[in-house]
């Protein structure tokens, strides 16, 4: 394949991604917005030249791979268990057989890099008004009909522009502009395992916090391990419906749910997204039990994201979800116990505010992914001293 360059700089409000990533961002209406609040600006030495190549690879020896027979390997990252000849990749197109050897091809080479709001990401109780960075690769070990970044997670790695962009690189960058986070995102963390990890460990070195948005399709062993690692987890909990999961999404629900329970036992600060679809997973009775379930394994202080969805990739006949059925789903939410529901990617509603469980009183108020005010202080809310879940400082 020929490769092709070109060159640019990282900077604030300047996104490094993958050209055709950044079409299906824009498709899927989530918009960018600068906050009021904690705003970082990035110093001019932040500014750095990158090359972008396409199909660029470094590939590595990969975690989580074991012989089985005949030269094949078997991938044990995720629920998948992949098993591969000599040559042959895994269904997340990122992890292959290389002489009996596992490796990965989504080590140090970012499709994505970014810089916004950790609102977007959407974490709405993690440092509100900072900015994070976000970095992400080819591939996904899933294949929701309805993906958002399609042309960068369900492509191979020689199909994208991508970045020769290591762990120190990224938390170099971080650490220049002045940013309080990194956010593996966009994309899912998962199937680039081993750049998470070493990244999120060299983050940690500097004190930044790790968050990672995630479909959570992944197995005990190695998500126990990645959690001592990051700080806060949002899950795309797709829908309560097996049968949704496997002929929408390709997968299985049962290990999503275990991952969750997985990740509260860990002590993690854990968030929610489901984008709600219409005909496919706005049942109100399928979401009550999803709420319920939500609550009584994990605790009524979880915040949901209900996402309204936008037509694009394989479900471009939909029509987008109805405000009415956000507003139903947020109520039947909160009458099932949940403390924290918010309504995502509807800018103005009153679902994107945070209330306090205690008093009731409106204690973050946002606008998109700028925050007005805020009335938390040391975690507890401002008006009654009700502890708020969250990472608040």
């Amino acid at each position: 394949m020929k490769n092709t360059q070109s060159k640019l700089k990282i900077s604030r409000n300047k996104f490094i991604k993958s050209a055709m990533g950044a079409c299906s961002l824009c498709a899927a209406g989530i918009a960018v917005a600068s906050s009021k609040v904690m705003a970082q600006t990035a110093p001019p030495e932040a500014e750095q030249p990158q090359t972008a190549r396409m199909g660029f690879t470094s590939p590595r020896e990969a975690a989580w791979f074991s012989s089985v027979e005949d030269s094949k390997i078997e991938c044990a990252l995720c629920p998948n268990g992949c098993r591969l000849k000599p040559g042959e990749r895994s269904l997340c197109r990122v992890r292959e057989n290389r002489d009996g050897k596992g490796y990965t091809l989504a080590h140090s080479n970012p499709a994505l890099i970014q810089e916004d709001p950790v609102e977007r990401k959407p974490f709405f109780h993690v440092l509100p008004g900072t900015r994070a960075l976000s970095i992400s690769t080819a591939g996904c070990n899933l294949s929701c009909k309805f993906c958002e970044v399609w042309d960068m997670a369900l492509v191979d790695p020689e199909e994208v522009h991508a970045y020769d962009m290591p762990p120190e690189a990224v938390v170099k960058h971080a650490m220049d502009a002045g940013l309080k986070s990194l956010s593996y995102a966009f994309g899912e963390p998962v199937i680039f395992y081993e750049y998470m990890k070493k990244t999120a460990e060299k983050a940690r070195e500097q004190g930044l916090l790790n968050l990672m948005h995630t479909a959570a399709y992944i197995n005990s062993e190695p998500l126990q391990e990645i959690c001592n690692s990051v700080d806060a987890v949002n899950v795309d909990l797709k829908s309560f419906d097996q049968e949704f999961y496997r002929e929408v999404v390709g997968g299985e629900l049962q290990p999503v749910l275990d991952s969750l329970k997985t990740i509260r036992e860990k002590g993690l600060h854990l968030e929610i997204t489901t984008i709600v679809i219409p005909t496919l997973n706005d049942d109100m009775e399928m979401i009550n039990e999803m709420c319920r379930w939500i609550k009584n394994e994990l605790g009524p202080d979880v915040p949901l994201h209900l996402a309204r969805f936008y037509p694009l990739y394989q479900l471009s006949g939909l029509p987008r979800t109805p405000v009415s059925t956000l507003d139903q789903a947020r109520e039947t939410a909160m009458q099932a116990g949940l403390n924290h529901v918010y309504v995502s990617r509807v800018t103005g509603h009153e679902g994107e505010n945070t209330f306090c469980p205690g008093c009731g009183e409106k204690i973050i108020n946002r606008v998109g992914f700028v925050i007005d005010s805020m009335d938390i202080q040391e975690g507890k809310c401002s008006h009654c001293s009700r502890e708020i879940s969250g990472i608040w400082a």
